[in-house]
Order: structure tokens, then sequence, then C-alpha cells
């Protein structure tokens, strides 16, 4: 690994467009589930000036069986995706939550699909698809995130905090932040330069109350950084294009899934392409991307590495994995075949082995845990009760023990 760098990662609002759609589909998640836990969702959101659509694949008691919709079923999706918005925070012209236009195109899972899937006979339930997942964690921050990320969060859910408490009166929903930091024998040492561009009410781009602004980000970003990060030497670019008073879906349209950088790593780890937000746990690009996060921070959290990067990939249709890779990064205490063997048996003691079944039973998926991860990143929070159960650090002892 380089010892002296600069890296950059990036994050967004709860309030940029495309997190608005994730927000939305995880929302749709969070109530199939809440009817079903072996409910089948893939749900893609669109939004754009006025306008949300829905569409997707689904299966459901209680909501949507036979290809029939359940009575007031199609009335409660649209409350809850109004609700999702009225909670954001949008009341515009341009994207209100009560007077947007709703379009609903949901419909039946792919019988073919669902064949795969399903348990059935002496056959185990499958992947949801094909493809690779990744896990990644470091011993940069706290919550064992890479601290580029971690930052970049941190800045943009202060600003929302401040924008519902009333602290901040003159914010608007969208903002996207991006954090640089300058590392020193390999570890984060100051900002080498911090962009924000929050959406603002109008005037606060000129005068003062555009320094106003400036200045409260300013000081928000040196509030959430450690201290002594934010020197003379930081480069701040605040809402450098000017004005920003049109955004959100007004401003540019948002589709679910297009934030899966943002939502991981931040660029400090591979990522193996798919989306999270929208999909129920069957699918493997979301359920498999937590439990090797699961497995990866439980490896750093144990000593047995400063920096680890898991792979895992399935076949549609099949519950085992087909592969199982570990990369610590020249950062290991063991060598990484070591740490390949010692982390397969303990995800078969602790989880019943890693295929879709034994994920999903074991960090207690099947719930309507969702909505909560769908803004400022879905690893490097805190587990509470059934939430983030991915983050939890309970494999220390079982891991030191299969390499004992």
């Amino acid at each position: 690994m380089r010892s002296q760098y600069v890296f950059t990662s990036e994050s967004v609002s709860e309030g940029h467009p495309d997190k608005v759609a994730d927000q939305i589909s995880d929302a749709i998640v969070d109530l199939f589930l809440s009817k079903d836990p072996e409910a089948r969702v893939a749900c893609e959101t669109l939004t754009t000036t006025q306008l949300v659509v829905l569409a997707g694949e689904i299966r459901c008691k209680g909501i949507f069986e036979n290809g029939e919709w359940a009575e007031g079923a199609l009335a409660e999706i649209e409350r809850t995706v109004r609700d999702v918005v009225k909670r954001i925070g949008y009341q515009q012209d341009g994207f209100h939550w009560e007077t947007f236009e709703f379009i609903n195109r949901l419909h039946a899972q792919s019988a073919h699909i669902a064949q795969g899937v399903d348990a059935s006979g002496n056959k185990d339930e499958g992947a949801g698809d094909q493809g690779i997942m990744f896990g990644f964690a470091c011993d940069e921050t706290p919550d064992l995130m890479p601290a580029t990320l971690d930052y970049s969060h941190k800045i943009l859910h202060r600003l929302a905090q401040d924008r519902h408490s009333g602290a901040a009166p003159f914010l608007e929903p969208d903002a996207k932040s991006q954090v640089t930091l300058r590392f020193e024998n390999g570890e984060p040492v100051a900002a080498a330069a911090v962009v924000v561009s929050t959406q603002h009410k109008v005037g606060y781009d000129a005068g003062e109350k555009e320094a106003e602004l400036k200045a409260y980000v300013k000081n928000v970003v040196t509030e959430v950084l450690p201290a002594g990060f934010v020197t003379d030497e930081t480069v701040f670019h605040i809402n450098p294009t000017g004005s920003f008073e049109i955004g959100g879906p007004d401003g540019d349209a948002g589709l679910t899934g297009r934030k899966i950088i943002v939502d991981t790593y931040g660029g400090a780890s591979p990522h193996g392409g798919g989306a999270f937000s929208g999909k129920d746990p069957t699918k493997v690009d979301r359920s498999a991307a937590y439990v090797t996060r699961y497995l990866a921070k439980n490896v750093v959290a144990a000593g047995l590495a400063k920096r680890c990067t898991i792979q895992v990939s399935y076949a549609i249709g099949v519950s085992a994995p087909l592969s199982l890779y570990i990369d610590t990064h020249g950062t290991g205490s063991v060598t990484d075949a070591e740490l390949e063997a010692a982390v397969t048996k303990v995800a078969a003691e602790k989880l019943g082995g890693l295929t879709p079944r034994g994920i999903r039973v074991g960090l207690g998926l099947n719930k309507p845990i969702y909505a909560t991860t769908a803004a400022y990143g879905h690893f490097g929070r805190k587990p509470e009760g059934d939430t983030f159960p991915w983050e939890r650090t309970d494999l220390i002892d079982a891991l030191k023990a299969a390499l004992a």
C-alpha cells in the first residue's frame, strides 16, 4: 500500500433526486416485508418534475397475490410514497409531496425467476441473480469505514438535521458533499479540500445571506472532521456554481440505484455493480454485500487486519456461492488463505453458511429495516435493534478461535 497520498469520496443528501428514488424504493420494500416476510420485491423509482413512477416485479401476501391487488393496496402504496417525500421535506412548486403525479407500474414477478429463487422439494432457495459482491472494512474511523466517505456522509447528515430542526432554515433538501483527505503513513491526517453544494432558499446566493450560508457550512465541516483536520491550507468550494435554488427531482431526474459508490465505500473498495435499494433480501446484490461487510468488519475489529476486502460470487437459482476471496492488502496478521478458511468456518457456524437463506436468516434480513439504509450509506451505521445487523462486531471471538 502507498503510505502518502490524497484520496476523495463523495456523498449526497436524502433530498438528492437519486436518493429520493432510493428511499421510495426501500419504503416499498419495507411495506411489503411488513405484510409478508417472504415477499419478493424489485422496485425501481423514477423521479422528475412533479412526477414519481414505480416499476418492477413483486409478489406479496396481503398486497399482490395471483396477479391481483388486495383491497386498499394501491392507495397504501401511494400513501407510502408521498409520506417519504413529505418526510424529506419537498413542498416546492416543482416537486411537492401532496401534488406530484404518481404512476404505479409494479407487476407480478416472473415465474421463471421465481422457480430459480424459491425453495422446492430438495432444492434450497437459490440466489436471485448471478453476480459478484464485495464487502470492505478499514481502521480509518471508529466505524471501520473509509474516512473520506464517513465524513462526507456526516457533513450532509448534519445539514439535514439542522434543516429539519430549524437551526438552518435557509437550507433546502438537495445537497452533495466531497471530502479529499491527505494521508501520511497510510493514516488520514488533514483535509486537503472540501466541496459542499447545498440547495438553499431564495436570496442566499449573494451578499450577506450568501456569506451566512458559507460560514455555516464551514463551521459544520470543521465540527464534523477530527480536530486539526481543517487548516489554513484546506480548500473550500461551497456552492461553486453560484445559485442552487432549483434542486431535487425538479432540477434533475432521479433513479433508483445510481449512487452505488455513495452507498458503499466511496471508491475505496471494488464494487460488484449491483444496487441495493428496492430489492428484497433474496437478491444477493443486497444480502451478500451486507454479509461480506459484516465479515470484513469483524476481521478488522478483531485486529486480524487493518484493511479487508471480501468478494463472493453467485449463479442465479443456485444456493451455494461459487467463490470466496479475501484480500487484507498486506495488513493481515495471518495469511489471506488462512483467513478465508476461518471466515468460511465461522459463516457456516454462525449464519448457516453463505447461501441466500443462511444470510437472510442469520442476519435477520426478512424484516422492514431498509428505509433507514437508503440515505447516508448502508455501512458504518449504528446497529440498533433489528436495524443494521451487518454492522455488529459479534464474530470476533469466533474468528480468533477458528485461527487458533
